[in-house]
């Protein structure tokens, strides 16, 4: 356990649902967090206007209520930092711009665009690297009141120290950056906005951020957070940073491999205790051979110093099987709950004791909630269509087939999935079909499918007079 007490945060720039490659560096932040018996910090980063919506910033928190991500402090949980999102801490950031202006780890820029351009166009053709060249670090007070006579716009930028930076990454590990190699940057635009390298340092610092896990997409502005942390005298946190999840095709996961929104895959029936525990073992391990860890099994195992440095592919046949895991792994009750909201999208007005019943004839095949209306529409309406299949299955039937099945069945007592099983094998025999051959027109008159649960089971839920009843309208 560390000293200093461990506090994470995620700081995502909702734009709409929060993409699976954001959602697991929130993870492993979070794991860290809840493993060390730390604090977890959620804090938005919305100063960008034409991005952020209050529906984005609504969906954030619903992606991570989802998933069970809860956090110690935010904008909705408030917390002794607060406020926890950025647009609201303008006036801090601009008087952490000041202090940096007045110990000189600051100046005004004053390139325009152009001037910028050509710079680096002329830098280029000398077989130079681009970046700022520092025009304006070194203006007198006379030029500086020259430009501000003129009325003319400028931004600040930092000052950085011209020296090897190298950040102890707890995933990378030492990665250096030579003298030179970063160039001044720009802190607040013209407009008086902060930018990311700004509000990021200040936030961290205030809010005594000890551990920044994050996509290694953000691997060059680390050395960057960290010169400013500590020219406003902070000590940086430690950093982590992720590979990204990449494709089937080994290419960074993206729109091009199908939705890949937390909100899509609620949408597609899968569980969330599915989702954290495969995106948890996306370039982790717990150091064995485990594959079904539940949350509090990852908090006991989670280490970072065990996330690879090697980018993860996401596997959705893999996610599949997990799914239909801990699908089985639930109990009848809370199953039939979770897809209670499937049956009803598609219409259908399941009452809670039949629902119950019908878990253990569907969970073994359920792969995702999705399949549950089509496996048990059946049961809760009397209003079916015969698929194609199921039509060809009843017209192969032998004539009269079916009719004798109701009547052999209006007989069966007791009404169970054992003595429907028994009554319906006597009949094949008699009939001279194998089972297959016998109860495939009785299911597709009985479901209107060529697919569903284990027969007798669904025969016994349906009950006698219903089931009767399709058969002879079938035959």
């Amino acid at each position: 356990m560390s000293e200093v007490p461990v506090r994470c945060r995620f700081a995502p720039a909702p734009s709409g649902s929060l993409h699976v490659g954001n959602v697991r560096s929130a993870l492993f932040s979070w794991l860290f967090a809840r493993h060390q018996g730390g604090t977890f910090v959620l804090r938005v980063e919305d100063t960008d206007a034409s991005r952020v919506t209050e529906e984005a910033v609504a969906g954030v928190l619903e992606d991570l209520r989802w998933l069970g991500l809860d956090h110690d402090e935010g904008p909705d949980v408030g917390g002794p930092h607060e406020p926890y999102r950025q647009s609201q801490r303008l006036e801090i950031y601009r008087e952490h711009a000041d202090r940096l202006l007045a110990q000189g780890d600051a100046y005004h820029c004053y390139c325009t665009g152009e001037e910028l351009e050509q710079r680096r166009k002329a830098a280029m053709a000398a077989g130079q690297a681009p970046g700022y060249d520092g025009h304006c670090r070194a203006l007198t007070p006379e030029q500086v009141a020259a430009f501000d006579a003129e009325r003319r716009a400028s931004v600040v930028r930092f000052r950085m120290p011209d020296r090897e930076w190298v950040v102890d990454d707890i995933v990378k590990g030492e990665v250096r950056f030579a003298p030179g190699q970063l160039r001044d940057f720009v802190l607040v635009r013209s407009d008086g906005s902060p930018v990311f390298l700004l509000a990021v340092a200040v936030d961290d610092l205030l809010m005594g951020i000890t551990h920044v896990v994050r996509g290694d997409d953000l691997l060059a502005s680390a050395p960057r957070n960290a010169a400013v942390i500590e020219a406003l005298g902070g000590t940086p946190p430690r950093y982590a940073h992720v590979p990204q999840v990449l494709g089937p095709d080994r290419q960074p996961l993206s729109k091009r491999h199908g939705s890949t929104s937390v909100e899509s895959f609620r949408e597609q029936g899968f569980l969330p205790e599915a989702l954290v525990n495969y995106l948890a073992l996306l370039g982790w391990s717990p150091g064995d051979d485990r594959e079904v860890l539940s949350r509090d099994d990852l908090i006991e195992a989670f280490d970072l110093e065990r996330v690879s440095s090697n980018p993860a592919a996401f596997d959705t046949e893999k996610l599949t099987w997990l799914n239909n895991r801990y699908i089985r792994s639930l109990d009848d009750d809370e199953l039939g709950a979770r897809c209670l909201h499937f049956l009803t999208e598609e219409g259908l007005m399941p009452d809670p004791p039949t629902l119950r019943a019908a878990m253990p004839i569907v969970k073994e095949r359920m792969k995702t909630l999705t399949e549950a209306p089509a496996l048990l529409r059946f049961l809760f309406t009397d209003d079916l269509e015969l698929n194609e299949k199921a039509a060809g299955l009843i017209a192969k039937a032998p004539d009269g087939y079916l009719g004798r099945v109701a009547d052999a069945l209006e007989a069966v007592e007791p009404w169970t999935a054992e003595t429907i099983t028994a009554e319906l094998d006597a009949l094949a025999g008699r009939e001279s079909l194998s089972r297959t051959k016998a109860f495939q027109p009785v299911r597709a008159a009985v479901t209107g499918s060529n697919v569903s649960p284990p027969l007798p089971e669904s025969l016994d839920l349906l009950g006698r007079d219903r089931t009767t009843e399709r058969l002879r309208d079938a035959g």
